[in-house]
């Protein structure tokens, strides 16, 4: 099975109606592909430990979710998010093109629905990289689908990596401590659980996981 981690970086990607699954799979694929749920709570080190995999395995593929926050330094429109307003996320709901999505801290976050049916369509592996509640509505949907915790070694690490990113204030972090601790109770629900204390310990273990 060929495995793809590439971001689009065009804008939102357009629904089936528009394009069509059928015009975009490859007809020599005859194996279906996977889908992967990657969850955990806000500062547990996801996107470090995506990114790390990126560069080694950069034939993966992470679906690029979108999100009506604003930009954080450096991030790139259709690289890291589709950063989009709250009136357009709304409407992409009425409509069902996201696969899953959830509001968290004041924001909509969410999975666009069609380039994730391609990618399963050709045969590749799809990263989800998503919150719990998101992580939920998929698990529903795609009962198949791999899912898989990244938890810190402790709450008390966790809330000095989050702290310790100056990224928000009092009353946001705060919240973040709060929903974060809903989350580790979830834990369970997982196939598997990794925990992020040793950075190369986990990226080998996420490895083993996808593919081994």
């Amino acid at each position: 099975m060929t495995h793809t981690l590439v971001s689009d970086s065009s804008a939102l990607p357009s629904s089936p109606a528009q394009g069509g699954l059928a015009d975009s799979a490859d007809p020599t694929v005859t194996a279906p592909g996977r889908l992967v749920v990657l969850t955990g709570p806000s500062g547990v080190g996801k996107g470090t430990l995506l990114g790390r995999l990126r560069a080694r395995h950069p034939d993966l593929y992470l679906s690029t979710s979108a999100t009506t926050r604003q930009p954080r330094a450096g991030e790139v429109h259709g690289q890291h998010y589709y950063f989009v307003t709250r009136d357009e996320f709304e409407a992409m709901i009425q409509t069902g093109e996201l696969l899953e999505w959830a509001e968290f801290a004041g924001n909509y976050y969410g999975t666009p629905k069609h380039p994730v049916a391609v990618q399963i369509e050709r045969g590749n592996q799809v990263i989800l990289e998503i919150e719990l509640e998101g992580a939920r509505q998929v698990a529903a949907s795609f009962p198949e689908a791999l899912k898989i915790f990244i938890a810190p070694p402790s709450a008390a690490e966790l809330e000095r990596r989050i702290r310790d990113r100056g990224q928000d204030d009092a009353a946001a972090i705060a919240r973040r401590l709060e929903r974060a601790r809903a989350e580790l109770a979830a834990a369970d629900e997982f196939d598997l659980k990794i925990i992020n204390d040793d950075l190369e310990a986990a990226i080998a273990a996420l490895e083993a996981a996808l593919l081994d």
